[in-house]
């Protein structure tokens, strides 16, 4: 755990506030964050279950981890049903349904991109 007063963290609140491309990326940034908004866009509400197979490789810690972090940022709801066994389903927020444009066009960019890196790499 940082200071909230070293020069880092200062650092870090400056450029967050200043440049939305930061913001935007500090909520969707990571391994396995945009895997999971990714497998929300394509799938609707999902099962934390359901969830743990579509984002494969993903550990169950970490994965409950990054839902509370996307959940605490307003992207993703948790809905949790008193039953037995309990039930648990993620879903977009009207805010994280938002973001689905972003994450075709950094999809797209992706898919587009790893080809011609591929192509490089072997002409090397």
């Amino acid at each position: 755990m940082r200071k909230m007063n070293s020069t880092n963290a200062v650092n870090e609140q400056q450029i967050l506030q200043s440049c939305g491309m930061a913001y935007t990326l500090s909520l969707v940034g990571g391994r396995w964050k945009p895997a999971i908004l990714w497998a929300l866009v394509n799938n609707g509400t999902l099962r934390y279950g359901q969830l743990r197979k579509i984002v494969a490789g993903v550990s169950e810690r970490v994965l409950a981890t990054q839902l509370k972090e996307l959940e605490g940022d307003g992207l993703v709801e948790r809905m949790a049903y008193a039953e037995v066994p309990p039930r648990v389903e993620y879903k977009l927020t009207p805010l994280g349904q938002t973001m689905e444009p972003l994450l075709h066009s950094i999809s797209t960019w992706g898919e587009q991109h790893k080809e011609q890196k591929a192509l490089l790499q072997q002409d090397v």
